[in-house]
This record gives structure tokens, C-alpha cells and sequence, in this order.
């Protein structure tokens, strides 16, 4: 099953196209761009890009995966918008995962591990994992309130894994790879996908004037 994945939780936009089995999963094509204001202008021409680099075309596609964060509130909702109206146009199934999961599903480690992101605010975003699987958060914190234990090692965003006193795994940012890990399972189950709800974990920066006089 060809697979488009999209994560837009970080300042980096990435797509891509994945050949996935109930046994494996082969990245066909991918575009990475590191560009925290273009997140709505870059999206779907890398998307289109990806296709082309597969010669595939939208109708090829069987399922989409996209990244429901946590992320900030503008860039986050441009790749859940994108996927779901490719999703609603071809008629197939749209699977949201977290983030941080297909980040740590990418370092692979047995040992404890502990992923961040940008949250900005001075704050990260984060989860910890026991043997692949999350046992805490998502959650979003300044740095100096998270502590490291029982963490063994991290990864995630590059400006802010050097803020906690662990061994760093070269993971910052999910990758179609690492999403459509995440939903194998769901993408040959027969049960309806979740809809999509993102993670924000608190009020965008945005605020409308009304709100403001309240």
C-alpha cells in the first residue's frame, strides 16, 4: 500500500510517500524543508513532488499518516488540514499518530528514553518511553521543571536535548518512516480510524480581538 505521511509538529515541514506491508515499511520518496514560516506554502508542492519521485499519483495513494502533534497551533494545523482534505478528495482513510512516537519509534532504543520539541515559550514538548512504548506525556514544560531520570538517553529538537544531562540519539524530527511505523497496525485493521484531534496541549498564540476584551 503506497502511504503518503505528512508532520508539520516542528519548524520542519516533511513529507512523503511509503510503500508499507503488514511486515514492513520502505520509504519510497521524502522531502524534508527546515522552515518554520512555510509551513502552508511548501507543503503540498513537496507532497506533489514525493508523488512525482514515486511516479505515482494521488489515486495510487491507499491511506494518508500525518503528525497531530503536540505542535504550536498555526504550523500544526497546516499538515492535519493538508492531510485531511487529500484524505476527503480521494475517498481513503486519514490515521493520526503523535509526534513524539514517531520519533522514538526512529531511535529504536531499548533503554528509557525521553523525547522533546519546541514548544516555544522557552518550553518543550515532551514524552517519556519505556521499551517503545510511551508511559508518560505528552506534556508541554520548561526545560528546568522536566527532569531527566529515569531517562536514560534523548532525542528530539537539536536546540533543546543540550539542556538535559543524557546521551543524545541523532532523532529531531519525525519522519514518514517513523509515522507510518506508528499506524502499521491501524492501516491493515479493519476498524475505523480515530478522527483527527490535535495535540496543542494549550491556547494557540493567536487571539482574537473579541477574546482579548473579555
Amino acid at each position: 500500500m503506497l502511504v503518503l505521511a505528512i508532520d508539520t509538529s516542528t519548524p520542519t515541514v516533511t513529507a512523503g510517500v511509503v510503500d508499507v506491508s503488514p511486515d514492513s515499511v520502505q520509504v519510497v520518496a521524502t522531502r524534508i524543508t527546515v522552515d518554520a514560516r512555510a509551513h502552508a506554502e511548501v507543503l503540498t508542492p513537496r507532497i506533489m513532488e514525493c508523488l512525482a519521485e514515486a511516479s505515482a499519483t494521488p489515486a495510487d495513494l491507499g491511506a494518508v499518516v500525518v503528525g497531530v502533534g503536540p505542535g504550536p497551533f498555526t504550523g500544526l494545523r497546516v499538515g492535519m488540514a493538508t492531510a485531511a482534505a487529500f484524505a476527503d478528495a480521494l475517498g481513503i482513510p486519514v490515521h493520526g499518530v503523535c509526534s513524539l512516537d514517531a520519533i522514538a519509534v526512529q531511535v529504536g532504543s531499548d533503554r528509557d528514553l525521553l523525547v522533546v520539541t519546541d514548544a516555544r515559550r522557552r518550553e518543550v514538548y515532551w514524552a517519556r518511553y519505556s521499551g517503545g512504548v510511551r508511559i508518560e506525556g505528552p506534556g508541554v514544560v520548561k526545560p528546568a521543571e522536566l527532569e531527566s531520570a529515569p531517562s536514560e538517553v534523548i532525542a528530539g529538537s537539536p536546540s533543546h536535548v543540550d539542556f538535559f544531562d543524557l546521551p543524545v540519539e541523532p532523532v529531531e524530527t519525525p519522519s514518514p518512516a517513523g509515522l507510518v511505523e506508528v499506524a502499521r497496525a491501524a492501516l491493515f485493521s479493519t476498524a475505523e480510524p480515530e478522527p483527527l484531534v490535535p495535540l496543542y496541549l494549550r491556547r494557540p498564540d493567536a487571539v482574537a480581538l473579541a477574546d482579548r476584551k473579555k
